[in-house]
Parts: structure tokens; sequence; C-alpha cells
């Protein structure tokens, strides 16, 4: 499963963290991180799935 969640997390990141935790903090904040920076916002999501 984590195979999917980070191909979404490349392609969207918002939807890999959300596939992850939820509507939580690192949702939006990943929102945030996209919207500032595609790649911040992979390199988030990327952390986010590996990190549990």
């Amino acid at each position: 499963m984590d195979v999917i969640r980070i191909l979404f997390a490349i392609i969207l990141p918002p939807v890999g963290v959300f596939l992850q935790v939820g509507l939580g903090l690192h949702f939006w904040l990943n929102i945030l991180l996209t919207l500032c920076g595609y790649i911040p916002g992979i390199i988030h999501a990327i952390w986010v799935i590996l990190r549990k």
C-alpha cells in the first residue's frame, strides 16, 4: 500500500498525505507547501508516508 501512497505523493502530494493521515494537520500543511511550491509538497508527503 505504501507504493500507491508514494505514487500519489509524487503526482498529487496532498492525496498521498490524506491516504496516510486523513484530514489532520499534516494534510493542511501539505496543501500549503504544495501551493508554495510543488517540490516542497512532494518532499513533505514522502516524509509523512515513510515516517510511519
